[in-house]
C-alpha cells in the first residue's frame, strides 16, 4: 500500500536515500540543504546507519570515498560553494571508479551570492567541475516526488557504472513542500568484486587514481571515456505537446515546473509550443533533441542563470536552419508563470508570427 505524506524536498531526498539502502552520510551544514543532514542525523541510526557531521566539506567527500570503497552505499550533500570544496574528492572518486551520491541543492552565486534558487551550477555539474578528464552522471529533479525517486535511481546508477552521481536541485526544490507518495525501493544486485574488505585469503585489491607507468594513465582515461559513453543508455527526459509544435521550450529542474504552466497558457491562446525537459543533464539527451529538430526548427532555452544549458541545446539542434533563443533570469528571484508566458509569446511572434 502506498502512503502519501507532506514533506519538504530536502526531506524527500533523505527518505529516498535511506529507502535505497544508504547507510553512511557525511556532510557539513549550509543553507538551503540543511534539512538533509538534519533528517539523516535522526533517522539513519534507526536503521543501523552512521551519520557524521564532518569538520568540513573537504572532509565529508573523502569520508564518502572511504565508506563507498567498502561497498556500502554512502551519500553527502551540500550547496554550491560547499560543492566547490568537494571537487577534488569527486575527481578522486571518478579516477578510482568508486560510487557515491552527491546532492547539490544549489544557491545563488558566484561567491557567497545568496540563499535563493539558482541554476548557475550547471557547468560545474556537467563539465566535471574539478581537475582531470572525468564526468559524473547528473540528475535534475523538478518535484518533491522526483527528489525521492531520483535519489533511489542515483544509487543504482552509481553502483552500475562505478561512478559518482550528482543530484542537482536548488533552493526551491529543497524548501518546497508537496505530497510525496512513499513506495518501496526495488532492490537491484550489482557485482562488487572490486570492494575493499581485507584480503581474506584472496589476491589484494587496490583502488587508486595514481598511474605512473608509461602509458598506464592514457589507457585508464580511455577506459573511463568509454564508460562515460555507455552512460548514454541511462538518459532520461520528459516531453509535452511536441506533436504539431512550432516552438519547443527546453528547461530543467525548478524552471521546468514553472514552464509547464506557462506553456499551457500559450497553447490555450492557440500558439503551438511544446516542452522538452532533460532529466539527465549528463549525459545530455542530444540525440533526442536532434531528432525533434528534424521537424521543428525553433527552440528556446530557459534557465535561472545567464546562459549555460543553452550551449548543449545549440550543440544538439545547431543545424543552419534552426533557431535557438534564450531567456535567462540570474539568481535572486524566481520568474512567475506570467513572466515566462510573455517571454515565450515574444519569441513565438518573432520566429513564427
Amino acid at each position: 500500500m502506498t502512503e502519501t505524506v507532506l514533506v519538504k524536498g530536502n526531506e524527500a531526498i533523505a527518505m529516498g536515500a535511506i529507502e535505497a539502502g544508504c547507510r553512511f552520510y557525511f556532510g557539513y551544514p549550509i543553507t538551503p540543504q540543511n534539512e538533509i543532514p538534519e533528517y539523516m542525523s535522526k533517522h539513519l541510526p534507526e536503521v543501523g546507519g552512521t551519520f557524521i557531521q564532518a569538520e568540513s566539506e573537504i572532509a565529508s567527500i573523502n569520508m564518502l570515498l572511504g565508506a563507498s570503497a567498502t561497498g556500502s552505499r554512502a551519500m553527502t550533500s551540500s550547496s554550491s560553494p560547499g560543492i566547490s570544496l568537494k571537487q577534488e574528492g569527486i575527481s578522486y572518486l571518478c579516477g578510482s571508479q568508486i560510487p557515491g551520491v552527491i546532492v547539490n541543492m544549489s544557491r545563488s552565486g558566484p561567491g557567497l551570492g545568496g540563499i535563493s534558487p539558482s541554476q548557475g551550477d550547471y557547468f560545474q555539474a556537467t563539465r566535471g567541475g574539478g581537475h582531470g578528464d572525468y564526468r559524473t552522471i547528473v540528475l535534475a529533479p523538478h518535484s518533491v516526488q522526483e527528489n525521492y525517486d531520483l535519489t533511489m535511481k542515483a544509487f543504482d546508477l552509481s553502483d552500475k557504472y562505478r561512478n559518482p552521481v550528482m543530484i542537482l536541485g536548488d533552493a526551491l526544490l529543497g524548501q518546497i513542500k508537496e505530497p510525496l507518495k512513499i513506495h518501496k525501493y526495488k532492490k537491484k544486485e550489482f557485482s562488487k568484486d572490486w570492494i575493499l574488505t581485507g584480503t581474506k585469503g584472496r589476491e589484494p585489491r587496490l583502488l587508486k587514481s595514481l598511474y605512473l607507468s608509461e602509458g598506464e594513465l592514457t589507457e585508464h582515461n580511455w577506459m573511463l571515456s568509454k564508460k562515460y559513453q555507455r552512460m548514454k543508455r541511462s538518459i532520461m527526459f520528459e516531453t509535452h505537446f511536441l506533436e504539431g509544435s512550432k516552438l519547443v521550450v527546453v528547461a530543467f529542474g525548478s524552471v521546468a515546473r514553472i514552464l509547464k504552466t506557462s506553456v499551457q497558457m500559450v497553447r490555450d491562446r492557440g500558439m503551438k509550443v511544446g516542452l522538452f525537459r532533460p532529466i539527465t543533464l549528463f549525459p545530455f539527451p542530444y540525440d533526442a533533441l536532434e531528432r525533434i529538430s528534424l521537424s521543428i526548427r525553433n527552440f528556446m532555452a530557459v534557465e535561472l542563470n545567464t546562459g549555460q544549458m543553452v550551449e548543449d541545446v545549440k550543440l544538439a539542434v545547431g543545424h543552419k536552419k534552426n533557431q535557438v533563443d534564450f531567456y535567462g533570469r540570474p539568481p535572486g528571484s524566481i520568474p512567475s508563470p506570467d513572466e515566462l508566458f510573455n517571454e515565450i509569446k515574444k519569441i513565438y511572434k518573432k520566429r513564427i508570427g
